[in-house]
């Protein structure tokens, strides 16, 4: 009796231990949505017991935590970024909850150049780390046409205008003092000769010198795109 109960103890251990070996079947529970980001090809996520995979081709924005300033950096550089808000399916499941991180490694950056070409940094997002410290492999990219980060066109149009605005000033100047040499009623002329004068130089300085250097303040949004399905665990129950 004694033997037939230490038996029956084993094979109970045994499997026990076998079905702590094995894990939880995979199945879906359900195919949800995310909030479509502008330029996304996707906004599908699918729902299993054991992990919600956002799907390639999801876009969601992160932000930068500190400043940064492509002349101060290099390719291999890494970078932290910070999930500001915590990423909800339509139908209310949640993704990525709010202050995950996001680090990201720069794999090129092209200075500015002349004519007016502003710099461009490329990013790998690598890596999702979740407020629990748990780290998940990711595959991503800005959310851009060329798959960089650069100065918009505002800033650019910005310093255009300075450029022009400034040498218009100048030769505003320029043609005012010229036309109070020769005789005062000529203040007229000295206008309308220096500041179309000004500003064709200010234009023609403003295109054919460096472009912008690429700045970012601290908690600045990117879009991001993934190039890979994003996998994140669950419990399973």
């Amino acid at each position: 009796m004694k033997k037939l109960f230490v038996l029956l103890f084993l094979i109970l251990v045994g499997v026990s231990v076998n079905a702590q070996d094995y894990p939880c079947e995979e199945q879906i529970i359900a195919k949800e949505h995310m909030f479509q980001e502008k330029g996304a090809i996707s906004n599908c996520v699918t729902i299993t017991n054991l992990r919600n995979i956002i799907c390639k081709g999801n876009a969601f924005k992160i932000a930068f935590d500190c400043k940064f300033l492509s002349e101060c950096a290099k390719a291999g550089d890494r970078v932290n970024f910070t999930v500001p808000e915590a990423i909800y399916t339509q139908e209310g499941t949640l993704l990525i909850p709010a202050c995950s991180k996001v680090v990201g490694t720069i794999i090129k950056i092209e200075k500015q150049r002349v004519p007016n070409k502003n710099a461009r940094v490329y990013f790998n997002f690598e890596c999702l780390i979740l407020p629990d410290g748990s780290a998940i492999s990711m595959s991503a990219r800005p959310l851009t046409k060329d798959s960089s980060l650069k100065e918009g066109p505002w800033h650019t149009a910005g310093k255009l205008t300075a450029y022009t605005l400034g040498l218009g000033i100048v030769g505003a100047g320029a043609g005012t003092g010229f036309a109070f040499i020769p005789n005062p009623a000529k203040l007229g002329a000295g206008f309308a000769i220096g500041i179309p004068v000004g500003t064709t130089v200010g234009l023609i300085t403003g295109l054919i010198t460096p472009g912008l250097k690429y700045h970012a303040k601290a908690g600045e949004l990117i879009p991001i795109i993934l190039c890979e399905d994003l996998s994140i665990k669950k419990i399973c129950e």
